[in-house]
């Protein structure tokens, strides 16, 4: 009983070092390197290129996809010197390839998205909701990119169209410089963000009434102090 009772906590402990960080990166004007030159690969170049990323494809095929989209292409295979000066890698190449790149990647610390393929990945991409500045992204940690659309999709169903959630974001900036000069606290903050949302939105969403009189939280969840 003691060896059990010992064991969990190391369980827990294991769990939670496990836990992923959610993040946004700015990624305009920074170095990005894909290696793999297919189709997976090229999935990916449409949201480097919208984050503004400085893209170079490494691989020994290209498909004809990438080389339309202009970005930098070395054709051969991936060696680590194409590290240099990156920020972010992906890795959409066979799994032999990918461990590579983040064996090489690891040793310098860079974050690398191996496409399907978790073992080799220290960063995961989330299925993304964006309403203008508005941006959602939901991660199953790698486990299941089905289950993360799917929840994309209902997120994507529940919120309103871009126009109404950058009125949202134009009262949310009016409010900001108010809180700001009159040292309005955080969880205040909320309340009457949650309030703004609400004399819009309420009739479209069951339960919203509840949600604003807590300020956008349940009660057990504590609030934000740096959310932007």
């Amino acid at each position: 009983m003691a060896g059990s009772a010992a064991a969990a906590p190391a369980r827990a402990r294991s769990v939670k070092a496990e836990a992923l960080f959610p993040v946004f990166l700015k990624l305009a004007g920074r170095r990005v390197l894909v290696v793999g030159g297919g189709p997976v690969a090229a999935g990916k170049i449409a949201g480097l290129e919208a984050a503004g990323a400085d893209i170079t494809v490494v691989a020994p095929g290209i498909v004809d996809e990438i080389r339309r989209s202009g970005v930098r292409i070395e054709q051969r295979p991936f060696e680590e010197r194409d590290l240099d000066d990156v920020w972010y890698v992906v890795a959409a190449a066979t799994p032999e390839v990918n461990a590579a790149v983040a064996r090489a990647a690891e040793e310098r610390r860079l974050f690398v998205n191996a496409v399907d393929d978790p073992p080799n990945a220290t960063a995961y991409l989330g299925g993304v909701v964006r309403r203008g500045d508005a941006t959602v992204a939901v991660s199953t940690g790698g486990r299941s990119p089905a289950l993360a659309g799917l929840l994309r999709e209902g997120i994507d169903a529940l919120l309103p169209e871009t126009a109404v959630v950058d009125r949202w974001l134009e009262e949310g900036d009016a409010l900001k410089a108010v809180w700001r000069s009159t040292g309005v606290p955080m969880e205040e903050r909320r309340v009457q963000m949650a309030e703004v949302i609400a004399r819009a939105y309420c009739g479209r969403m069951p339960g919203c009434a509840a949600v604003a009189s807590t300020g956008g939280r349940g009660p057990a969840e504590p609030a934000e102090t740096n959310g932007r």
